[in-house]
């Protein structure tokens, strides 16, 4: 059943880089163009009808981000990962809120932590995690954490920083003797 489907998936929605995974794992490769029509047909014709989660990856050496989305086929017990790319200096992609309730709120993180764009998608704009967030976004790779969290939270006073290796042996295990 999976391998027609597949074919068919090809055929019709010109699918690229499938990998079938034990237990029941597929995933695909879809461009842009063809993702929200193929993830509809797989949700309203093949009975994919749950969608466990949206999530993203960086390939910032590429210049795209990778979009994930795994949905679940309830009767055939099968996963199916559909991998949208996306440009990632123009960040957008078309939002799939009215085929599942709970994408806008994956669309909101990912639009929070990665920068992406999902027009009509509801209340995107409001921050979800990070409240007063000013910066560019976190996830993305080219966010520096050491220089941010340096910026932000290394001037406190009273703030120290210690070897891991000494703070354990004091702290974790005063009796023990041996080498540092």
């Amino acid at each position: 059943m999976m391998s027609e489907l597949l074919d068919r998936l090809v055929r019709d929605f010109a699918v690229t880089d499938i990998t079938e995974r034990p237990p029941a794992i597929t995933t695909l490769k879809v461009s842009k163009e063809n993702g929200e029509r193929l993830i509809r047909e797989l949700r309203d014709r093949e009975g994919f009808t749950h969608l466990a989660f949206v999530a993203c990856t960086d390939w910032i050496e590429d210049g795209l981000f990778r979009l994930i989305y795994m949905l679940h086929n309830y009767d055939s017990k099968q996963n199916l990962g559909v991998h949208i790319d996306i440009d990632r200096d123009n960040a957008e992609m078309t939002s799939i809120h009215t085929l599942w309730a709970q994408a806008w709120t994956y669309q909101r993180e990912l639009r929070e932590m990665y920068g992406i764009n999902f027009p009509g998608s509801p209340r995107l704009e409001e921050d979800f995690c990070l409240e007063g967030w000013d910066d560019m976004p976190p996830m993305r790779r080219d966010f520096d954490t050491v220089k941010y969290s340096t910026e932000r939270f290394g001037h406190r006073e009273g703030r120290v920083s210690l070897e891991p290796r000494d703070h354990m042996q004091v702290q974790l295990y005063p009796t023990r003797g041996g080498d540092k």
